[in-house]
């Protein structure tokens, strides 16, 4: 991964084997993300977020807005130089949500944060890659199958919510939400909020009963 810098200096760019991933100016679908997500445990006292990805920060930071101010937030990244580039200058953008008192980060794939464990979290947001399947990594593949989804299931805590973002709907993805245990529903979202733009996907995957 490559930080650009262009225009004023204040405008970044993340670019992946030369593609551009993200950038600080096209953030609506990931505010939108954590808004879904965390909009039905912001009330929740003392409620547990863990975010997936941390890009240019407005996930987690749009989650932070949600939530109350005894909330925990843990954001999980597997790519050190991205928390360097959101504590320096690129973090501006968004506010600088890594120095909220609320933040702790995971240096690390999200899949550890969760994997083994068991009614943990009050929500998971999921913006590791380009949709449910592996991108910018092989491994993520395990995150969007059976094996991945059964162990967010157990990691949530009752009505406990699953955010995925995605650059395009997927209904296959739907299905296995829906058999591993969620209450599921794709929502169409636009990248510039409601400025329009592109359109994406997020899904909103409530923990239903167990299934294991």
């Amino acid at each position: 991964m490559e930080l650009y810098r262009w225009g004023d200096g204040d405008e970044y760019a993340i670019h992946v084997a030369g593609r551009q991933l993200m950038d600080n100016q096209v953030h609506g679908s990931e505010e939108a993300l954590a808004e879904l997500a965390c909009g039905p445990v912001g009330q929740r006292e003392g409620a547990r977020v863990l975010v997936g990805g941390l890009g240019m920060g407005f996930t987690l930071a749009a989650a932070l807005r949600a939530l109350p101010g005894d909330a925990e937030v843990v954001v999980a990244e597997v790519v050190p130089a991205i928390v360097t580039w959101n504590r320096g200058p690129a973090g501006a953008a968004a506010g600088h949500p890594l120095e909220d008192d609320r933040v702790a980060v995971h240096a690390g794939d999200v899949a550890d944060a969760f994997r083994e464990q068991r009614r943990a979290w009050d929500a998971i947001l999921l913006d590791v890659d380009n949709g449910p399947t592996g991108l910018t990594r092989d491994t993520n593949n395990w995150l969007y199958g059976w094996e991945g989804l059964s162990a967010a299931h157990r990691a949530l805590r009752p009505d406990g919510v699953l955010g995925v973002w995605s650059a395009a709907d997927d209904r296959a993805f739907t299905r296995r939400l829906q058999r591993a245990g969620f209450v599921a529903e794709a929502v169409p979202v636009r990248s510039r909020g409601r400025g329009g733009g592109r359109r994406h996907t997020v899904w909103v995957a409530v923990r239903a009963g167990d299934v294991d």
